[in-house]
């Protein structure tokens, strides 16, 4: 199975990580993009150590970057079906660098943020979200990206992070209803969600999504 890496900063106090943020890119991205977020949460955070591994494979179709998974671009339909089997078959790589995470530092799920941009979105919310209730995240960011439910959804024996979903209004990428879906589905199964929307904002993150996100990850860090 292949192996993820990626840049990692190290806590902005200094000494052992007692926490971490987890990022994940987006389609034709790498692990350089996200990273650079760290700033603005490192201090909500202080202890956490913060990596954002490149996906496992090459994003052929995009000439550049990396993908969770391939996307079919022929049809509405078509890339819905891409996704559901994606997230499914991307799924174990994303879990083995996670438990190798927790071995290797020592650091708890339950002080672990899994955070995804678009398509890591859809990672971060589908892994995320199919945990075991003991090895529950300290919380889940899906960034301008769409929910497709594990197996066993709702039920009592998975985890139920609290959920921060953002997404631009006028995003012609992923559509922002997808997020919205998302929320309703979820704060109907008995999650704590938060959902902002980004008013004017195309397929990215605006400073009052990462300001929303900042206060998100301030509140579990308050807990």
């Amino acid at each position: 199975m292949t192996k993820l890496s990626g840049p990692m900063l190290a806590p902005a106090q200094g000494g052992a990580p007692d926490a971490a943020i987890v990022l994940l890119h987006g389609y034709g991205s790498d692990g350089n993009d996200l990273i650079a977020m760290a700033p603005r949460f490192q201090p909500l955070l202080p202890g956490a150590l913060v990596v954002s591994p490149h996906a496992p494979e090459p994003a052929g179709a995009a000439g550049y970057g990396y993908q969770w998974f391939p996307i079919a671009w022929d049809s509405a339909a078509q890339r819905l079906a891409s996704r559901q089997a994606g997230v499914t078959g991307a799924r174990p790589v994303l879990l083995e660098f996670l438990h190798d995470l927790w071995a290797q530092t020592g650091i708890a799920p339950g002080r672990t943020i899994l955070a995804g941009f678009s398509q890591g979105a859809m990672m971060a919310l589908h892994v995320g979200l199919s945990l075991p209730a003991e090895q529950q995240l300290m919380g889940v960011i899906g960034m301008s990206g769409a929910l497709l439910p594990p197996e066993g959804f709702g039920g009592g024996k998975l985890a139920r992070p609290p959920i921060c979903l953002v997404h631009g209004d006028m995003d012609d990428v992923v559509d922002p209803n997808h997020s919205a879906e998302a929320n309703a589905l979820l704060t109907e199964a008995g999650y704590e969600v938060a959902y902002h929307v980004s008013r004017g904002v195309g397929h990215g993150v605006s400073p009052d999504g990462m300001d929303f996100i900042a206060g998100f990850i301030a509140r579990l860090a308050e807990k």
